[in-house]
């Protein structure tokens, strides 16, 4: 991939939602990015709006009924879209029709049927489709790949994790059901961290168990924890535990028949990420950096769109975790395992090519618009 940040050209955005992962994350990395620029704002509530545009001299603001108008304008090459899980086909799919490119968050969408819509949508399309992990640009996270293609721990074959939050019950996540819960918003992340320190995709979801806490304040129709195990081919295994109700944390383990590494965090942003890595009987740490993830993904993006190259993790990435996520919901509702019929996939992450290493940057205030943690 060249270095677009090299000429003038810069892909124009519209910026489709502006919950705090827009405000906080995305808009303050567009402009070290050097190749993308934000020229409009969809949101639902146009005087937030207006005061976010304001900020950062955006010329254009949008409802989102008045998306269509958008998309003709001529005012914008892609757009980044952060709405609320179940909304995004609703965006994406338009958007692809009218030749717009898209990035979107993780997960693609929730059922099989929108995501595969979505990817039949973008194969008839000169658009471009990415989904938006941003883990796949994190230099701390590249090199664990490497370090495990390379054989460092030997073979790898345990992966284990916790993820949790303590969610506001007044954020949406609280008061939308499972579609909102932590099996759709959080699980993608150890879902796709499995995948890529296997190389390889699970064959079976063993086991899902979901736990309500009523004392959480986070209602009774969704499970507030949910512990899962996922087989993976060659005797490989992955346990994870995600919660909308515990005391922050994000780490995982990768044990091997060499070695094992200890990261801490690995899911969130704007901390350095702390790997502990053991070969044998020695053992030492590793801090990295913190950076700018969102800025770096959305260059990466930008880079593709003006070289023309199609980008990864691109439409197929986010449908597999979705499928994965859809068994875990089956087995949560059954009881019992559920075999995943898997597309297979041939694309990976390219360690070289992907990683992105921009400085963190400074968010501010959001405006109206809330963490989903106390």
């Amino acid at each position: 991939m060249s270095d677009s940040t090299n000429t003038s050209r810069k892909i124009r955005y519209g910026f489709v939602a502006l919950g705090d992962i827009t405000q906080e994350a995305m808009l303050p990395g567009v402009a070290h990015t050097g190749n993308s620029v934000v020229t409009a704002l969809v949101s639902s509530d146009t005087d937030k709006a207006a005061k976010v545009a304001e900020r950062y001299g955006i010329g254009s603001v949008y409802s989102y009924d008045q998306f269509d108008e958008l998309l003709a304008s001529g005012s914008i090459d892609a757009l980044y879209i952060a709405t609320p899980n179940w909304r995004h086909a609703e965006f994406v799919i338009p958007a692809l029709k009218a030749g717009i490119h898209v990035l979107v968050e993780k997960p693609l969408e929730i059922t099989h049927a929108a995501s595969r819509e979505i990817l039949a949508t973008a194969a008839a399309s000169t658009a471009k489709l990415m989904v938006a992990y941003r883990l796949h640009f994190e230099p701390a996270t590249l090199s664990l790949i490497d370090r495990i293609r390379a054989g460092e721990l030997g073979q790898v074959h345990t992966f284990s994790a916790t993820f949790a939050q303590m969610v506001d019950p007044k954020n949406h996540r609280a008061t939308n059901g499972a579609k909102a819960g932590p099996v759709f918003d959080m699980a993608p992340y150890p879902i796709n961290a499995a995948r890529y320190v296997f190389d390889a995709d699970p064959i079976e979801v063993v086991s899902a168990v979901g736990l309500r806490h009523p004392e959480s304040g986070l209602g009774d129709d969704f499970d507030h924890t949910v512990a899962v195990t996922l087989r993976f081919p060659g005797n490989r295994v992955a346990l994870f535990t995600v919660s909308y109700y515990g005391n922050a944390v994000d780490a995982f383990y990768v044990a091997g028949t060499k070695g094992s590494v200890h990261m801490r965090p690995c899911f969130t942003y704007g901390t350095p990420f702390e790997q502990t890595i053991t070969v044998g009987d020695k053992e030492r740490k590793i801090s990295a950096p913190a950076t700018d993830q969102f800025g770096g993904e959305l260059k990466y993006f930008s880079a593709c769109l003006l070289d023309n190259e199609d980008p990864e993790p691109d439409g197929q990435e986010g449908l597999i975790d979705v499928l994965i996520v859809e068994g875990i919901m089956e087995a949560l509702a059954s009881g019992k395992p559920q075999k995943l019929d898997l597309p297979e996939r041939k694309r990976r992450i390219d360690t070289t090519r992907q990683k992105m290493n921009l400085p963190k940057v400074e968010a501010p205030e959001p405006v109206d618009a809330a963490k989903p943690s106390k």
